[in-house]
């Protein structure tokens, strides 16, 4: 995916951070969509094809939590990097939680912003590279299929679960390794996670995620098992 191609969607109720991140985001050559509330958000992304939002969490209105929350909700995997005046964990673990795949607090500098979008836009673009690797398109494990064409997870019975990008790469590495103990640190390293995933908290949530997706039994999973003091391992055989 190009830059030339791609747009991006700012929604912040502060027109001086939509103009300043609109103007670092067009020398670049992205194009740019602009939006103050979640309202005018929603009639962007159904006006045009949208690459990424770039969305702020304190908004008037809907928030931005609850917008992230209730696109996922519809199944709209648009990738997001939410930015905040608010910098400590719990609001960036809450941030995870509801969907967005990355988190940038404010103030910060147009460079790091830039640098997170196209790490993201990496990770989530189903014609960029893979840094995988396994060159295999369909993997197999569990009854499970992972399409990584498509990034697609798809059940036995032909059902297609939506994964985010933040668990998409994060299954691909448990899959790239599997049967062996991964600690988070591997984790971030392998899902290019420096810049897209935050922390070993946020791994801790895309493992959760993951393993609710896959029918995995938090209390006793089977799946992605938890080595205490370690990271986590990947039980099932796994066929391409």
């Amino acid at each position: 995916m190009t830059t030339a191609a791609s747009n991006i969607l700012v929604v912040d109720d502060d027109a001086e951070i939509r103009q300043l991140v609109g103007q670092v985001l067009s020398r670049e050559g992205y194009r740019v969509s602009e939006a103050p509330d979640t309202a005018q958000a929603r009639t962007r992304l159904a006006d045009r094809t949208v690459s990424l939002i770039v969305l702020d969490l304190m908004l008037p209105g809907e928030d931005g939590l609850s917008f992230c929350r209730a696109l996922r909700g519809e199944g709209d995997l648009t990738p997001i990097i939410m930015l905040t005046a608010k910098g400590d964990d719990f609001d960036r673990v809450l941030g995870l939680e509801m969907g967005a795949d990355d988190y940038l607090p404010k103030p910060f500098h147009g460079r790091e912003l830039l640098a997170r979008i196209k790490a993201v836009m990496r990770r989530t673009s189903p014609a960029g590279p893979s840094d995988s690797p396994r060159p295999d398109r369909f993997i197999r494990f569990e009854g499970w299929r992972l399409d990584t064409a498509k990034r697609e997870l798809i059940s036995d019975d032909d059902v297609i679960v939506l994964l985010s990008g933040a668990e998409y790469e994060l299954l691909l590495a448990l899959l790239t390794w599997p049967q062996v103990t991964l600690s988070r640190e591997k984790l971030l390293d392998a899902t290019r996670g420096r810049s897209a995933i935050i922390s070993d908290r946020s791994i801790d949530i895309q493992v959760s995620r993951l393993r609710k997706k896959l029918g995995d039994d938090p209390k006793s999973p089977r799946i992605i098992k938890t080595i205490w003091g370690d990271g986590y391992l990947f039980t099932p055989d796994v066929l391409s």
